[in-house]
């Protein structure tokens, strides 16, 4: 119902007032309303709504349609704050024609299909710098690759994880992690999708933490396969890095979500334990709502995803209002420094981007 919402609102204030005849407009609505119930359809297909099993065109065209209706539902808001403000004006009448609405309806759909386009392709890998004090000299330049919100699934399947693969073998960094959200499906329907993560290397191995989408599809058998595939994975827990006798520590937690899977949640001390504490530590946690306890334990810098970037210019702000005001780009912690990636793919149920690009993460160190 939730999502018939919009869907009710373009049939009632868009659909209804074109001069069309009576079939037209039930065909039209019934069409609306059928596109609008793309999560339903989704859990009918799989048992959950975040992993669709269509052919990869049906979810395109599911995001596509359900993107347009929204856009609509938007457009059609402007239509009539603007069709009111005429009215206030001139103290008469206004009727909206017919080309104003269909304008609109193009600009929705084409703004949907430029959406799901900037979602699903293979993103480009772009460079940060981040400054961390105490940085031993022998870390300055040292290179990470952040990959996050991979979310493989019938829309980001084996062949985009094989192309993501490649272009992450070819960025020249010392050390690959991945924060989170590999994947929308289980094991079973997953199985050959993932298979190209195998391929990932760095000289510092690759590194990883579960994001919430683990756990809604048996967070221990996604640990063991993950771990199958050469993720050495740090659900609150760390590894040393080190040139010569100097050292970094890469720490890692679980997600927030774990305990409402009966699942340990993210334990920031647990995962420092025994690590040396002159060694600067850079942190992978899915969830960047939690930065200022970071920042508290002494962290220097955070990696983060989760927030997709907000997706769509505009709506970014209510996404950062859910994540402790952090959506997307650096941020200044109390001293630490936070990275919230935009991600590399998106969740399959709502895959739009618009202004907020996606993104593989080359972040290099530098001795502040």
């Amino acid at each position: 119902m939730i999502f018939a919402i919009p869907s009710i609102f373009v049939i009632v204030r868009w659909l209804l007032q074109l001069s069309l005849p009576l079939w037209g407009k039930g065909a039209i609505a019934l069409l609306i309303l059928f596109t609008s119930q793309f999560h339903l359809w989704s859990r009918l297909s799989s048992g959950s709504v975040f992993a669709p099993e269509f052919p990869r065109a049906a979810v395109v065209l599911f995001n596509w349609g359900f993107g347009a209706i929204a856009f609509l539902a938007v457009l059609q808001i402007v239509l009539d704050l603007g069709t009111l403000a005429v009215i206030l004006t001139t103290g008469g009448g206004f009727g909206t024609p017919d080309f104003l609405r269909y304008a609109i309806a193009g600009a929705a759909v084409t703004l949907a299909a430029l959406g799901v386009a900037n979602a699903t392709r293979v993103p480009p890998v772009m460079d940060i710098e981040v400054e961390i004090r105490g940085l031993p000299r022998e870390f300055d330049g040292y290179r990470l690759l952040q990959l996050t919100d991979l979310h493989i699934s019938r829309l980001f399947p084996v062949s985009w994880a094989d192309t993501v693969v490649d272009r992450a073998n070819a960025s020249e960094v010392d050390v690959v992690v991945v924060t989170g959200d590999f994947i929308d499906g289980s094991v079973a329907m997953r199985r050959a999708d993932v298979q190209p993560l195998e391929r990932l290397r760095a000289p510092d191995g690759v590194y990883a933490i579960p994001g919430n989408h683990e756990y809604l599809f048996d967070y221990a058998a996604w640990m063991r396969r993950l771990s199958g595939l050469g993720m050495r994975m740090l659900p609150n827990a760390h590894t040393i890095v080190t040139r010569g006798r100097a050292r970094i520590v890469l720490a890692g937690v679980t997600d927030l979500s774990a305990p409402g899977h009966g699942q340990p949640g993210p334990d920031l001390a647990a995962a420092l334990t025994g690590a040396p504490a002159d060694a600067p530590v850079i942190l992978l946690d899915h969830q960047p709502r939690r930065a200022k306890a970071a920042s508290a334990h002494g962290v220097a810098l955070q990696l983060s995803g989760h927030t997709h970037g907000g997706m769509v210019v505009g709506l970014d702000r209510l996404v950062a209002n859910g994540n402790g005001g952090f959506v997307s780009g650096l941020y200044d912690v109390d001293g630490m420094t936070l990275y919230v990636s935009n991600g590399t793919g998106l969740w399959p149920g709502f895959a739009l981007r618009l202004g907020r690009p996606s993104e593989m993460t080359r972040v290099t160190l530098r001795s502040a």
